[in-house]
C-alpha cells in the first residue's frame, strides 16, 4: 500500500481568538496544542505523511512550535496558501487581504501530494473515530463509475456546538445510502435548553441536534486536484469587480 496523507489547514489568522495564531495557541496540560492531538489520532489509524498548509510568513513560528517536533515521528511537506497563488492567467486584485478559502489552500498541495489524502482543519478536534474511518475509506480500491471516490467524516451537529455562543457548520443531507447530497452553510447556531436554534434577524428558529453536519474532514484522491483548479479558475472568472471577499 503506497502513503496515505493528513493534509492540515492551519494558514489562518483567527480573527474572532484576537492577535494569536490561534492553530498554535497551546490547549494541553503540558503545552500540546490541538495539531498535536489530531496527528497523534491520524498516525495511530495508519496515516503516514503531514503536509501542513500554512502561510509563508508564519513558518519560522510554526516549525519552533509543532512542524519539527513532528517531521521526527513521520514524513512533513509544507504548502503554502498565499493570495497571489491563483490559476494562469489571473492575478490578485488590489486590496484583496482575506485567502481565497478552502479551495485554494487544498489546492496549494498539488505538486506535493500525489496519493490519497484527508483534509482537516487545524483548530477542530476530530476525536479518534473518523480517522480511522477515513482512512480505511482512503486506503481501498473504489470502482468510481466516472465519480470522483471521496467522503467526508459527518458529525451530529448536538455533538459540535459551543457553551460560548453560536457556532457556523455546514448542515448536511444525505440519501438512504447515507451519500452526501447537499451541504448548507448555517450560521449562528446556538445551543438551547431544548436543543439548538439558528438565530436570524433577532428570532431563533429550532434546528434537529441529530443533524448530520460537515467540520471540514474529507477523503479526497489527487485526481480530484485538477476538477478544483477547474472551479477555482470558474469563480474567478466570475467574480465581480471590486469583490475583495467571496471564497
Amino acid at each position: 500500500m503506497g502513503k496515505i496523507s493528513l493534509v492540515v489547514m492551519a494558514a489562518g489568522i483567527g480573527s474572532r481568538f484576537g492577535k494569536g495564531i490561534k492553530q498554535i495557541e497551546p490547549v494541553g496540560p503540558s503545552g500540546q496544542i490541538i495539531i498535536d492531538y489530531s496527528i497523534r489520532d491520524a498516525l495511530e489509524a495508519g496515516f503516514d505523511k503531514v503536509v501542513f498548509i500554512i502561510r509563508k510568513d508564519l513558518e519560522a513560528d510554526f516549525r519552533e512550535v509543532i512542524g519539527d517536533r513532528v517531521a521526527n515521528m513521520v514524513e512533513v511537506a509544507y504548502a503554502y496558501q498565499e493570495l497571489d497563488d491563483l490559476p494562469a492567467g489571473y492575478t490578485c486584485p488590489a486590496g484583496r487581504t482575506k485567502p481565497w478559502g478552502t479551495g485554494q489552500a487544498i489546492l496549494s498541495v498539488k505538486d506535493i501530494v500525489q496519493e490519497p489524502f484527508l483534509v482537516i482543519n487545524a483548530d477542530d478536534y476530530y476525536g479518534k473515530e473518523p480517522y480511522a474511518k477515513l482512512y480505511q475509506y482512503l486506503s481501498e480500491e473504489h470502482e468510481s463509475g466516472g465519480v470522483e471516490p471521496i467522503c467526508m467524516a459527518g458529525f451530529r451537529l448536538g455533538n459540535t456546538l459551543s457553551d460560548n455562543g453560536g457556532v457556523t457548520r455546514g448542515v448536511c443531507k444525505v440519501d438512504e445510502k447515507g451519500r452526501l447530497t447537499e451541504i448548507t452553510e448555517t450560521f449562528h447556531i446556538t445551543k438551547t435548553a431544548n436543543g439548538a436554534e439558528i438565530v436570524t434577524d433577532g428570532k431563533g428558529v429550532p434546528i434537529d441536534v441529530n443533524s448530520p453536519v460537515s467540520m471540514n474532514m474529507w477523503g479526497l484522491q489527487p485526481s480530484f486536484l485538477p476538477l478544483l483548479e477547474e472551479g477555482f479558475s470558474a469563480f474567478l472568472k466570475d467574480l465581480p469587480e471590486g469583490d475583495l471577499k467571496s471564497e
